[in-house]
C-alpha cells in the first residue's frame, strides 16, 4: 500500500493560486492512478482531478480550466495546481492512490493522505 502525505494548503484570497503536493512512498507509485478529492464541511468527498499512470487526466467540471494535476515519477510526487480560486473551492483536499476505472465511473484506491485544508476568502 502506498503512504501519502499532502502539503501546500492554506488561506488565499479569491482569484489567487495554490499548489498542493502529495508525496508518496512505495515502489508502485509510477504505475498507480493518482487523484485529488475534496470534502467541504457537511458534504461528501468528491473527485476533483485524476491522473492515470499513462498520463491521461480528467477533471470535475467545476475546476476545468483552473486546476491542473501532474506527477513527478522520479520523486514520487503528485501535484495539484489551483488557479483562479473561488470561495466554493474551500475544502479539505485529499490525495488518493490506486483508483480504478469501471464501467460506471472512477473508484478511489485504498490509500489516502491525511488531507490539507484550503480556504478561499471572498
Amino acid at each position: 500500500q502506498v503512504q501519502l502525505v499532502e502539503s501546500g494548503g492554506g488561506l488565499v484570497q479569491a482569484g489567487g493560486s495554490l499548489r498542493l503536493s502529495c508525496a508518496a512512498s512505495g515502489s508502485t507509485f509510477s504505475i498507480s492512478n493518482m487523484a485529488w478529492y475534496r470534502q467541504a464541511p457537511g458534504k461528501q468527498r468528491d473527485l476533483v482531478a485524476r491522473l492515470s499512470s499513462g498520463g491521461s487526466t480528467n477533471y470535475a467540471d467545476s475546476v476545468k480550466g483552473r486546476f491542473t494535476i501532474s506527477r513527478d515519477n522520479a520523486k514520487n510526487i503528485v501535484f495539484l495546481q489551483m488557479n483562479s480560486l473561488k470561495p466554493e473551492d474551500t475544502a479539505v483536499y485529499y490525495c488518493n492512490a490506486g483508483g480504478r476505472i469501471y464501467y460506471d465511473g472512477y473508484y478511489p484506491g485504498d490509500s489516502w493522505g491525511q488531507g490539507t485544508q484550503v480556504t478561499v476568502s471572498s
